[in-house]
C-alpha cells in the first residue's frame, strides 16, 4: 500500500495561515528591533523587542503592533481577541448611528393641478424631514416640451414651498425631456 506523497514541510501550517489573515502583527510576527511600548501598568517607553515580548508573556497577553508606520512602532500589551471584538462591537455602533441618506423623487407634468401639487409637497417635506434628498422634475411628454417655462416655474413653486425645511442646491435643469432640481434637507440642531 503507497502512501500518497508528503507535501513539503510547512506547506500547511494553521498557525501561519491564521497569521496571514490578521490585520495586526502580534507577538512573534513583529520583526523589527525595538518597539514603542504602551498598555495598562506597563511603563511607557521604548524596548529592545524581546524584553517587550517578555514582558507580554509575564502578563499573559499578546503584544499587538497598533501602529507600524511610527518610528519606532507603537505595540500594546493588550488581549488580541478582546482587542478585535471591541473594535468590531465599535464598528458596528457607528454604522448603526450613521444614516443612508436616500434621493426620493417627485414627477409631476407641466399641468398638475393645485391638489396634486399640494399632496406631493407635504410628501416632499416629510422626505425632507426624515433627512432624504428629494429630486423633484417635471416630465414633458410629446409636444408638451414647449411649455418648458410652465415646468420651471412649477418647480420655483415648489421650492417656495420647501423654504421651511429644505434648500434647493442648483436652479432647474433641462435634460432630454426632463426638468429637475434637487432640494436638500436643512441641517437640524440635535436637542
Amino acid at each position: 500500500m503507497a502512501f500518497p506523497p508528503r507535501p513539503p514541510r510547512g506547506a500547511f501550517n494553521p498557525r501561519f495561515k491564521k497569521e496571514q489573515q490578521q490585520e495586526h502583527r502580534t507577538n512573534h510576527m513583529i520583526k523589527v528591533p525595538n518597539v514603542r511600548l504602551v498598555g495598562e501598568n506597563i511603563e511607557v517607553g521604548v524596548y529592545p523587542i524581546a524584553e517587550a515580548q517578555r514582558i507580554a508573556n509575564e502578563q499573559g497577553l499578546d503584544l499587538v503592533e497598533i501602529s507600524p508606520q511610527a518610528d519606532p512602532p507603537v505595540c500594546k500589551v493588550i488581549d488580541y481577541n478582546k482587542f478585535l471584538y471591541e473594535k468590531k462591537k465599535r464598528e458596528k455602533d457607528m454604522k448603526a448611528k450613521s444614516k443612508v441618506s436616500e434621493v426620493k423623487e417627485i414627477r409631476f407634468t407641466p399641468n398638475t393641478d393645485e391638489h396634486d401639487f399640494n399632496f406631493k409637497s407635504k410628501h416632499a417635506e416629510n422626505f425632507l424631514k426624515d433627512g432624504n434628498k428629494v429630486k423633484a422634475y417635471v416630465q414633458f411628454k410629446g409636444r408638451a416640451i414647449m411649455f418648458k417655462e410652465r415646468g420651471e416655474l412649477l418647480l420655483l413653486k415648489f421650492a417656495e414651498r420647501l423654504v421651511e425645511v429644505g434648500t434647493l442646491e442648483s436652479m432647474p435643469k433641462l435634460e432630454g425631456k426632463r426638468m429637475f432640481a434637487i432640494f436638500a434637507p436643512k441641517s437640524q440642531k440635535k436637542k
